[in-house]
């Protein structure tokens, strides 16, 4: 059975040409960048290289890239290393439909003295500048609000938001992760000052993730030890990571416009008729600002762990907007925080697309989905009886 993977925002398949790249920096060209011998410096100047393309795609300096291990990293890096470069200050601002990796970070901080603001959506997952606004204090050091949400696809104005917030002389941070190669960026004409990347949501292998570092942005090193990448994150670079991410950045430049056209018509294709075919459902997030790739879908009266798991038997791959496959009955955080009604928020998924997804994949996903959705609705006691 032929898989179809439409589960793009949890990973993505690393391209053939990034593999192509990175093959022999595993077995041939296996040097320490940072050893004084030729052997190893020629492996240095690629990861430089890799660093250009990278500047490129990001409209920055190559200066202003720190690679990490993830985006996760990258996140804990930019708070916990502002929170240590201001010690006098000790309120941090974000929303409550962040990734865990900014929540949990946040919610920890709690524990250790801080507060901690989460500015509340609405119910097509729109931020409440205002709210953000009002919170903005002398005692504020960082803001860290994502690009685009993971699971509904919803952008926020992050441009606006930075230069509210920088206006102010505080730091504020993004977790791009899901926009980047989505959305166009420059962040030379840009108030960010902190930026987290995470290299397996666009092509590139796991295990490589990027923080930028807007110059001037003060920034306590995260990880400790060596030299590397000008003292601000130690430990040995993950060469074939680093040279995959900067080839897979090429490639997201060169397919933009795909990115942002046929993937869009795909998705809007599967959206548009399984709302026709299937009642009682609905979409999440901003229809106006979203993602082209990303559609959150909620089948009313039924568990998304059944639709999953329903799909799976038919090699279709998706993701809940439910926590229940993690073993909870609860709803994510995301849709509860935008108010969805419990009957459809615990039947949520997330279909994620990417430029290797095909309208016959498409079609097919069509014709599966009203019939599980019909036959799962038969057996559910929550269906309403009709009178």
């Amino acid at each position: 059975m032929k898989t179809i993977y439409f589960d793009n925002n949890a990973t993505t398949k690393v391209a053939d040409e990034v593999l192509e790249e990175i093959k022999p920096y595993f077995c041939k060209l296996y040097g320490n960048p940072s050893s004084m011998h030729n052997f190893g410096g020629q492996v240095g100047i690629k990861i430089r290289e890799a660093r250009e393309k990278i500047a490129v795609l990001l409209g920055c300096d190559p200066s202003e890239i720190i690679f990490t291990g993830c985006g996760t990293e990258s996140d804990n890096a930019a708070i916990k290393g502002t929170l240590a470069a201001y010690p006098d200050k000790h309120k941090v601002i974000t929303t409550r439909v962040e990734h865990p990796a900014v929540l949990s970070v946040c919610r920890d901080l709690e524990n250790h003295g801080y507060t901690v603001v989460e500015i509340p959506v609405d119910r097509k997952g729109r931020l409440n500048i205002d709210q953000l606004a009002e919170s903005l204090t002398e005692d504020t050091a960082i803001v860290t609000v994502m690009y685009a949400n993971n699971e509904t696809g919803t952008i926020f104005p992050i441009e606006k938001i930075a230069e509210m917030v920088t206006g102010k002389g505080i730091v504020f941070h993004t977790d791009a992760v899901q926009a980047v190669g989505k959305i166009p960026l420059n962040l030379s004409k840009s108030a960010i000052d902190l930026l987290s990347i995470s290299g397996h949501k666009l092509h590139a292998p796991k295990g490589v993730g990027i923080l930028y570092v807007r110059k001037g942005t003060r920034l306590a090193p995260f990880m400790l030890g060596g030299h590397q990448e000008s003292g601000r994150r130690a430990g040995t670079e993950n060469v074939p990571g680093i040279i995959g991410l900067g080839r897979a950045c090429e490639l997201a430049m060169q397919n933009f416009s795909e990115e942002n056209k046929k993937v869009r018509q795909l998705r809007d294709k599967l959206e548009k008729s399984i709302l026709e075919k299937c009642p009682d459902c609905m979409v999440n997030g901003d229809p106006e600002n979203r993602l082209p790739n990303t559609s959150n879908i909620s089948f009313e009266f039924i568990e998304g762990e059944a639709i999953l798991l329903m799909l799976d038997k038919f090699g279709i791959c998706a993701s809940s907007g439910s926590a229940c496959t993690s073993g909870s009955l609860e709803p994510s955080h995301v849709l509860r925080a935008m108010g969805v009604p419990f009957t459809a928020a615990h039947g949520s998924i997330r279909f994620s697309l990417s430029r290797y997804n095909t309208e016959k994949e498409v079609d097919y996903t069509i014709e599966k989905i009203p019939e599980i959705v019909n036959k799962l609705r038969k057996l559910s006691p929550f269906v309403p009886k009709q009178t």
